[in-house]
């Protein structure tokens, strides 16, 4: 079983940056990849980043793409994702997932991951 844990949530005004962690725990050797997905009220789940540990290959939804950064730490159990130049619609709970199966493309559906957290709210300001 993998364990997830998000942190760095909170309230920012628009235009400014956010940095959002996920400490995993278990068997994280297991995380193929890593994934952030956000649910705003109203509107389905939607994919905003991934990143694979081998290579560190990333993916972006079109949305974020030259405005969030995902990485990840050098004992490869925790992935952050850097969010610059905010955007109000930005605004949603946002997931860490991890997908332990081995997916020779990208995942970008949360039912191709296995673990969640239990999300930490974003709310950009206007």
């Amino acid at each position: 079983q993998v364990q997830l844990v998000e942190s760095g949530g909170g309230l920012v005004q628009a235009g400014g940056s956010l940095r959002l962690s996920c400490a995993a725990s278990g068997r994280t050797f297991s995380s193929y990849t890593m994934g952030w997905f956000r649910q705003a009220p109203g509107v389905e789940r939607e994919f905003v980043a991934a990143i694979r540990w081998r290579g560190s290959i990333t993916s972006y939804a079109d949305s974020v793409k030259g405005r969030f950064t995902i990485s990840g730490d050098n004992a490869k159990n925790t992935v952050n994702l850097e969010m610059n130049s905010l955007k109000p619609e930005d605004t949603a709970v946002y997931y860490c997932a991890a997908d332990v199966t081995v997916t020779f493309g990208m995942p970008r559906m949360s039912v191709q991951y296995e673990y969640w957290g239990r999300g930490t709210q974003v709310t950009v300001s206007s």
